[in-house]
């Protein structure tokens, strides 16, 4: 059971590392309005609007990892034993990222 558990831990830690790294490439200014204007059409976005995106995006760095959102990943990467992301997995990270970005589009 400790080794379920300690497996169940590493793969947590996995994922938040994973997805605070991705957080921390869109705090640069130019990869958020580069990503507005690929998957938005948004061409202009005030440099406000960038700072409070920013500002959230920080403090997402600081929540523990959403488990619930990330729940079929763990499950799987459990049942696996994978130690690896599968394609289609960052999907789940930029989901995150939208729900802060959606709210200033």
């Amino acid at each position: 059971m400790e080794a379920i558990k300690n497996s169940q831990e590493s793969n947590v830690d996995l994922i938040q590392k994973i997805r605070n790294d991705l957080v921390k490439d869109f705090l640069d200014e130019r990869v958020i309005k580069e990503y507005l204007a690929e998957h938005y059409h948004v061409r202009e976005m005030s440099n406000v609007k960038v700072e409070f995106i920013k500002k959230e995006l920080k403090e997402l760095l600081q929540v523990p990892l959403d488990k619930v959102h990330y729940d079929t990943l763990l499950t799987r990467l459990i049942d696996t034993d994978a130690t690896t992301l599968a394609e289609g997995d960052d999907l789940l990270f930029y989901a995150e990222i939208e729900k802060v970005l959606r709210r200033y589009v």
